[in-house]
């Protein structure tokens, strides 16, 4: 499908349709004329594409056209809503720029209108007399958020830390009154009542940089290596407190970093005085759906690849902030805390525990809080995600009360996890006045098309009026939001991405946003996870490969009978295994990529396919979703005859084996597939990279920017599964012709792990967030103040009565009683050090801290 040259940024799209449409204007008058043809409809850009291409016969000129800049304003198009004789076009020519056209359609004036008025024409397709009411409901943030700049340049979406700092340097050195706001936070700094830094005297930037100079000079008199202990009483007397650094060169150094800024503020020097600031002891994550526990409880409903990250980002967090706590001279121990959901029917698992150390870890635990009625009744069961919102509100006062009852203080920071996750975490930090970050993992408003304007068809099953007034809530609370990739935020240049599409949208006869949530906001940070090298770790390392559980993998590969752990067989085991590890939902693709492989011939002739799921057993599932994708299954191995060809293995919960088993398909010269529809990051992606498993993964979302394609791995359209399949085949065929070219792709795979996507770089990341968004709090406090009483305001009025509305769920007879812990247990011991690496293979130390 073509798309034509661009439009220059001082040009309305309006304009110049209207010019480039006069030479075009029989081709045109029949393009809009089918448009109009069938009465009310939305159009997708595909169906625009194609009824552009039908109304011009002629290759010569349409080929004339597409290439043109109406080939790019059509293509750019991602929706239309057609009323005859209008045609109303929401026009995306770049990431986060959106324009909105009206044509007529029967003498095809262009007219340039508004959000508001192109949602009130696509809502009339779908509910007239809610288009038409005056007093409909709209949603518009940026009439309150008058003071937070806006990022100019799409390059710099995802970076909001860095604008956010080059603010907060600019105003201190041109506004006495950010100055002051900035040193009233320093001022503030504090643990558990004992000031940090610097103490009241020190209460104007007069004093605070005389004395800065007084100290300085004095430093200068000691040792580098002089411990902070053997001075502390000296700096004290001249103002200053604990929390400059362990060492005389490390306070020296802080010291005037500060003194310069307060003199000549440079962004990247208030960067790494920030970075410094001992303001970040205790984290609190918040993520109430599924079943959290560290053992048996992956591929369990709700519960995946989420409940990884989060236990790995809480080991790399808590390193990080051991590293800063010491550096800065302090004796202070930290505490994280996972605050979930008690499950006191926890089926194998240890959701029934209320307080469970983290292994590998020192000072994290698993808080568990229970679901409880309006009457106060605990809920026994799991309870899906999109049935949760009406629990949400008494679990986020009951953890905040528990977090603070175990940490003896307010967490210094908060993050949310998913829609629900983050909506608690919104309502604790409000409480609480702490700052807050948000991960959503993935929107499910972009994963079900037309989600928003045909919420009301789709209610009863996922309760799409919660789910998207939450998201909102949330974004706009969140001090900062995290994200694994620039597309999760903006998209692709085709593409919008998922924050993006709430930036407006409507849900007739609910609500309509004008202005939701804008992308070139500096709130949004892309920060890439990683992945636990002491379980995923290169197929060649032979010394540290797990070779007692070889036999069990062996049998879950190649055993031939059907049992409760995997159902078919592989009848040619020399064959290499192309393998796929995800939940079993529609969105993930596990039955797209069975298919694709199914149809294919050569690529069945090549390799054997080996897939990894929750469950296979249709009678074990309780999630509706998964329950259909398990029929679809069963149908689709009798359908192409694939037993002989294809394993069916059902979810692995323990992580060390799951690496093992990435490593044993390596071994085959195989290869991972990861084919969803839509992925917001893909943490199986890279496992399997760091496994040096060469990967081909969706080109839809995060995964597009973490593999080079053709390079340090493949991507595949999960939209096109001929071409898909092929490709999969072309790469094993050119692997028999020349084995070597199997390695380098392995090799350049674990090279591209070992530069981008670690969990040192993340942790680094995330605590430099939460410091630069913390002081940028105080100094913008007015805006987060207007800010969070519109955000109240829709809580209150809307999404409690939403929430009241969501049927409470039918509980089954009680299981075991949950067991509460009445004091955090002892720190679970430290791990055996890891054998180091060998040589011959990229290191992760080889590669310099970001």
């Amino acid at each position: 499908m073509a798309s034509g040259s661009g439009i220059r940024g001082v040009d309305l799209v309006a304009d110049v349709m209207q010019e480039e449409m006069k030479s075009s204007r029989n081709h045109m008058k029949r393009c809009f004329a089918r448009f109009v043809a069938t009465g009310k409809r939305l159009m997708k850009r595909r169906e625009v594409m194609e009824e552009v291409e039908r109304s011009i016969e002629d290759n010569v000129e349409r080929a004339q056209v597409l290439e043109g800049q109406l080939g790019f304003i059509f293509s750019s198009t991602q929706e239309a809503a057609v009323i005859p004789p209008y045609v109303a076009l929401a026009i995306r020519p770049k990431p986060g720029i959106w324009e909105y056209v009206m044509v007529n359609a029967g003498d095809l004036e262009v007219e340039v209108t508004t959000a508001r008025e192109y949602l009130k024409l696509k809502e009339a397709v779908f509910d007239e007399n809610w288009a038409n009411d005056d007093n409909s409901l709209e949603i518009d943030f940026e009439a309150i958020d008058f003071s937070t700049p806006r990022m100019a340049l799409h390059s710099s979406i995802g970076e909001g830390l860095s604008s956010i700092t080059k603010l907060m340097t600019s105003r201190i050195s041109t506004d006495g009154q950010s100055a002051k706001s900035f040193l009233e936070f320093l001022l503030a700094l504090n643990h558990h009542g004992e000031n940090l830094m610097i103490d009241q005297n020190l209460n104007t930037v007069l004093k605070l940089q005389a004395a800065l100079i007084a100290a300085e000079a004095f430093i200068s008199t000691i040792p580098e290596n002089e411990p902070i202990e053997n001075f502390e009483q000296r700096i004290k007397e001249l103002g200053f407190e604990k929390g400059w650094g362990a060492t005389a060169a490390r306070v020296k150094e802080t010291m005037h970093m500060l003194s310069e800024l307060l003199q000549a503020p440079a962004p990247q020097e208030m960067h790494l005085f920030i970075s410094r600031l001992p303001m970040i002891f205790n984290v609190a994550i918040i993520t109430p759906r599924g079943y959290f526990s560290q053992s048996d409880a992956l591929g369990l409903p709700d519960t995946g690849g989420m409940v990884v990250y989060i236990l790995d980002q809480v080991r790399a967090l808590e390193e990080e902030l051991l590293q800063r706590i010491k550096k800065a001279g302090l004796a202070v121990e930290p505490k994280i805390l996972v605050v979930t959901r008690l499950i006191p029917d926890a089926k194998q698992t240890t959701c029934d525990r209320e307080l469970e150390p983290i292994f590998k870890t020192e000072h994290s635990y698993i808080l568990r809080v229970p679901f409880k009625t309006a009457e106060g009744v605990v809920l026994h069961q799991w309870v899906s995600r999109f049935d949760s919102y009406p629990f949400l509100e008494r679990f986020a006062q009951d953890a905040a009360a528990k977090t603070m009852e175990y940490m003896d203080c307010k967490p210094d920071l908060v993050i949310g996890n998913y829609s629900d996750g983050n909506l608690v975490a919104s309502l604790i930090a409000s409480k609480l006045e702490i700052t807050q970050g948000s991960i959503a993992h993935v929107l499910e408003k972009t994963k079900y098309e037309d989600s928003d304007a045909k919420w009301k068809d789709l209610e009863l099953k996922y309760h799409f009026s919660c789910q998207f007034t939450a998201d909102l809530i949330a974004m706009n609370q969140s001090d900062f939001v995290i994200t694994s990739t620039y597309q999760e935020i903006a998209g692709s240049q085709s593409t919008p991405g998922a924050y993006e599409s709430y930036r407006e949208f409507t849900m007739p006869g609910l609500f309509r946003v004008v202005s939701g949530i804008n992308v070139f906001e500096p709130k949004f940070n892309v920060a890439c996870p990683g992945a636990d090298n002491s379980v995923y770790f290169p197929f060649r390392e032979k010394e540290r490969r797990l070779t007692d559980v070889h036999p069990d993998i062996e049998e879950l590969l190649y055993n031939k009978g059907d049992n409760n752990e995997h159902l078919g067989f592989l009848a040619n085991g020399k064959k290499p295994i192309i393998f796929s590890m995800a939940r079993l939902d529609k969105i993930k693709n596990i039955t797209g990529l069975t298919e694709w492989y199914g149809k294919n011939k050569r690529l069945r002739s090549l390799v054997n396919l080996v897939v990894v799921t929750g469950s296979f057993d249709l009678a074990k599932s309780e999630d509706r979703e998964e329950a259909a994708e398990i029929k679809r299954m069963h149908s689709l191995i009798e359908k192409y005859q694939l037993k002989g060809q294809l394993r069916w293995i059902a979810g692995q919960i323990d992580a060390c084996r799951k690496g093992e088993l990435y490593r044993c398909v390596a071994d085959t010269r195989g290869a991972f597939v990861q084919p969803a529809l839509y992925e917001g990051f893909g943490l199986t992606v890279i496992e399997a990279m760091n496994c040096a498993l060469p990967t081909f993964a969706t080109n839809q979302g995060g995964p597009a920017e973490m593999i080079e394609d053709g390079i340090s791995g493949f991507l595949i359209d999960p939209n096109n599964g001929d071409e898909s399949s092929n490709k999969i085949a072309d790469f094993f065929e050119k692997c028999k012709e020349d084995p070597e070219y199997w390695d380098s792709i392995s090799m350049a795979g674990l090279y591209r792990i070992y530069s981008c996507y670690t969990w040192k770089i993340y942790a680094i990341k995330l605590l430099n967030m939460g410091c630069g968004y913390g002081v940028w709090r105080q100094m913008n406090k007015e805006q987060k103040l207007a800010k969070r009483r519109y955000v109240q305001m829709l809580y209150n009025l809307l999404f409690r009565n939403l929430a009241n509305n969501v049927p409470a769920p039918i509980e089954e007879p009680q299981g075991q009683t949950p067991m509460l812990e009445t004091k955090p247990p002892e720190p679970a011991p430290k791990p055996e050090t890891a054998p180091p690496k060998p040589t011959s293979e990229p290191r992760e130390e080889d590669f310099p801290e970001k």
